[in-house]
């Protein structure tokens, strides 16, 4: 049998490898919320889902007082079946984040036991269209860098094979952004991608002055350069520039996805996994991409994304922001410029439950 016999969760906090930071906040901590599902014939999954510095205890506790009962004597193998109990037993809490993060928390863990019980890893089971994924970087490119460091960065990350790096914009004043990113592509010519987020921080007035200013620059994409809930901004915006638009970080549901899409609002799908509430509703959000012939390029989380956007045939880029480190005991495979996922079966992440032990929270 495959039926759910013990399900716990429980909260890692892992400190930040590096200063991150943007146009309107600060990466304070990750706090990982754990699930751990143990079936009746001994079978165990791992799954989580993480916050940014908050709201982890919040997730943890929907988690235990209300989804995990619920999950006692489920069919493990009846994955879509399990997610729409638990998202229909929480409506007075859904479409929003803490919900979202609690289903993902469950999710990665029943997909983890069904890779593992397949004897496969995640990109094969999930799809299995590739292997390798074009790898961009993060971790050079945060706002409270100086120009000097963001050009030897990207650099470097040019020097190393990968495929573009991505750059925080949004200083006050319109001419800095300008001017770093100038100073970028002239490091690293023309061929180099470099996308750039606003981490949701203009109006769409704003953001349509900012796009302008750009134009020369030669982006790849400007993401979530409006809030996420201001759908008709986006369009606007979409209109005035040919730079592509990225959103995805800050959606909860298939549906949000789906209006971007079909009011041409978004052309470059940035998916979260925890954010949308697992692996299960990420898959379909990837598809409802692909219907629109658009990218799917995943928000964060490499260790897991890399294997989800390899499965995918419009998996267009993994990004690098390393944050797992503390906690694992290997790191994602880099070759020739690509992320390679992994073939471990299961989620494919070697976890180092002393380390988590070590920083979990009482």
């Amino acid at each position: 049998m495959a039926k759910v016999q013990r399900a716990e969760a429980f909260q890692v906090d892992v400190p930040v490898e590096t200063l991150r930071t943007d146009a309107v906040q600060q990466f304070v901590k990750q706090e990982t919320v754990f699930v751990e599902i143990t079936t009746d014939d001994g079978a165990t999954g791992l799954g989580y889902a993480y916050t940014i510095g908050t709201g982890g205890s919040s997730v943890l506790a929907l988690l235990k007082d209300h989804l995990l009962p619920r999950l006692i004597s489920m069919d493990t193998r009846r994955i879509e079946q399990v997610w729409q109990d638990l998202f229909a037993s929480t409506r007075s809490t859904t479409v929003g984040a803490i919900t979202s993060l609690a289903l993902a928390g469950v999710d990665t863990a029943l997909w983890d036991l069904r890779c593992i019980r397949a004897g496969e890893p995640l990109w094969r089971m999930a799809g299995g269209h590739k292997q390798e994924v074009p790898l961009y970087d993060t971790e050079g490119g945060w706002l409270h860098l100086s120009t000097e460091e963001l050009v030897r960065g990207a650099k470097e990350t040019a020097q190393q094979g990968w495929q573009g790096i991505k750059m925080k914009v949004g200083k006050p004043d319109l001419t800095e952004d300008v001017e770093r990113l100038e100073a970028v592509r002239e490091a690293v010519g023309e061929r180099f991608a470099i996308m750039v987020d606003a981490n949701q921080s203009m109006t769409a007035a704003e953001a349509i002055r900012r796009a302008e200013a750009f134009r020369n620059v030669n982006l790849t994409w400007l993401e979530e350069p409006l809030p996420a809930d201001d759908v008709s901004g986006h369009v606007k915006l979409a209109r005035k520039t040919t730079i592509p638009i990225a959103v995805g970080e800050s959606l909860y549901s298939v549906a949000q996805f789906r209006e971007y899409l079909e009011r041409g609002a978004a052309s470059i799908i940035q998916v979260d996994a925890a954010r949308i509430g697992g692996i299960t509703p990420f898959l379909k959000v990837a598809h409802t991409a692909e219907a629109f012939n658009a990218d799917v390029c995943p928000h964060f989380l490499m260790e897991l994304h890399v294997s989800l956007a390899a499965a995918l045939p419009n998996g267009k880029y993994v990004e690098h922001i390393p944050q797992l480190r503390a906690i694992t005991k290997g790191e994602m495979t880099v070759h020739n410029g690509h992320a390679l996922a992994p073939d471990t079966p299961g989620l494919g992440i070697d976890w180092d439950r002393d380390a988590m032990e070590d920083l979990r929270v009482a």
